[in-house]
């Protein structure tokens, strides 16, 4: 008699081959005997024996010592009730301040190298074959110079933000983090997992909305999809970084300036967190209404981080990857940019003509309307935010740039950059308002198209991108009218 069984071919999608019984059996008394005849007793022993260690690790008997357990010693500290949320701010300012205080040296460099010395010779080179004038400006005062203010800006802190995250991941530390805020997200009437979602929006909101498919109830996961906005994504710190070192900081003495300069940037991470939140608890009682649902974590025991697998995944697997999206963003910015700056209609050009018009709004608002066309210009990706500024404010403030009639300036040095700010009419309220404006407004392209994929539905995916928009012209409206009214009193 001949039968079928499954077999690897078959699970692997090959077709189907028969198998004589007799050959089944025979191989089946074949492994039974090289096995051995004491197999089973084996099995029962190693079974029992595990069992012991297991119980011997963590039973307490009377009359005995308390065994010491390293994971259980961390664990009673970073998931404590009194200690775990400061230490959760230490160590996220830590980082922090690692960043920003490791990042200006390297980033000079390579703004010495792109912009002080291969600039220069590429308009030499540009000239010297010839190339009219607006070729050169478009390729290399537009696309070239946005390209490499990115790389310029976004590298160092990167290169250091990313390992460090990712050490703090290996460790064990993270899942800790979602222990800690599982029992504020059911009481906001959010999921649990939602904390998991989250951590994993701080490095990108695409994945964060994808990481969103752990949450089994659909209520709570739209609940998670919509608000994982409000974490600080990877292209979003280089603006909180920059902004909170040119102005925060500056209020201190240079000894403090970057811790200073950290405490603001965790300070508006906080604030994100606090409004997924709020937003969670909102959503969970109008629109999203439903059981709150529970689910079991299990911490993983810590272990020593892996350094250099650390460092090298976190570089190729997330800066290179993260760096290399946003330049392909900034190359049509670039070349938008440049377009719009040298397309003049009666001597004014196309984006002055959009700066003017939306400049009362912005000055409205506490921003300008060269934040706002930044904005526009950066719904690709977060990461051209600050470029774009740079270059927009150059050309409406007439400051002598790089380049012939391009209106671009690519000088990276803090000073710098912080005194082209200034000849834009940029004040403490305008750089506080744009750091809450980049934490509260709309997904990037890639996220929003990600949600509509998870969600399927246009719907959904309208209130995600809209929502945290409004929100945030209506936050930062408010703080502006508070701080005009307390300035001038």
């Amino acid at each position: 008699m001949t039968t079928y069984t499954p077999n690897i071919n078959e699970l692997n999608g090959r077709p189907q081959t028969a198998v004589p019984e007799t050959d089944i059996l025979q191989t089946a008394e074949t492994l039974r005997w090289q096995i051995g005849h004491n197999f089973h007793e084996q099995l029962m022993e190693d079974i029992y024996t595990e069992a012991a260690r297991i119980a011997d690790r963590a039973v307490s008997r009377a009359g005995e010592k308390p065994r010491f357990d390293m994971d259980r010693t961390i664990d009673h500290i970073v998931t404590s009730r009194v200690w775990g949320f400061p230490l959760m701010v230490l160590l996220f300012t830590l980082v922090f301040w690692l960043t920003i205080s490791g990042a200006n040296v390297p980033s000079g460099w390579l703004a010495t190298l792109f912009v002080d010395t291969l600039h220069p010779l590429l308009k030499e080179g540009a000239a010297a074959i010839g190339m009219p004038w607006w070729l050169s400006g478009f390729l290399i005062d537009g696309m070239y110079l946005a390209t490499v203010w990115v790389i310029s800006v976004m590298l160092p802190p990167m290169a250091i933000f990313f390992p460090l995250f990712t050490l703090l991941e290996d460790f064990g530390y993270l899942p800790r983090v979602a222990f800690n805020l599982d029992n504020i997200f059911r009481k906001s009437g959010a999921h649990g997992k939602q904390a998991l979602s989250m951590m994993m929006g701080f490095g990108c909101n695409a994945a964060g909305v994808v990481a969103t498919r752990v949450i089994d109830s659909p209520r709570e996961r739209l609940i998670a999809i919509i608000t994982n906005n409000f974490a600080l994504c990877n292209g979003r710190w280089p603006t909180q970084i920059l902004i909170a070192s040119l102005f925060i900081g500056g209020l201190a003495p240079a000894y403090l300036a970057g811790f200073i300069s950290a405490m603001a940037v965790v300070s508006i991470a906080v604030l994100g967190v606090l409004l997924s939140f709020a937003v969670s608890w909102g959503l969970s009682r109008t629109i999203l209404k439903g059981e709150v649902s529970t689910f079991s974590l299990e911490l993983p025991p810590y272990r020593p981080p892996r350094i250099w697998q650390t460092i090298y995944t976190s570089i190729i697997d997330r800066t290179l990857i993260v760096l290399w999206r946003a330049v392909m963003f900034a190359l049509p910015a670039g070349a938008v940019i440049w377009l719009s700056a040298n397309i003049t209609i009666g001597g004014v050009s196309l984006a002055e003509y959009l700066i003017r018009f939306l400049n009362p709004v912005g000055l409205l608002i506490g921003l300008n309307g060269v934040i706002l066309v930044a904005y526009i210009v950066a719904i690709p990706a977060n990461e051209i935010v600050i470029p774009t500024v740079l270059m927009l404010t150059v050309l409406t403030t007439g400051t002598s740039g790089i380049g012939e009639g391009a209106g671009v300036m690519f000088e990276l040095e803090g000073s710098a950059v912080r005194g082209l700010l200034d000849a834009g009419g940029w004040t403490m309220l305008t750089a506080v308002n744009l750091m809450l404006f980049s934490l509260i407004h709309n997904p990037c392209s890639t996220t929003i198209y990600t949600i509509y994929k998870e969600t399927g539905s246009k719907k959904w995916t309208l209130i995600a991108s809209l929502l945290p928009v409004v929100m945030g012209f209506v936050v930062i409206f408010f703080v502006a009218q508070v701080w005009r009214l307390v300035a001038g009193w």
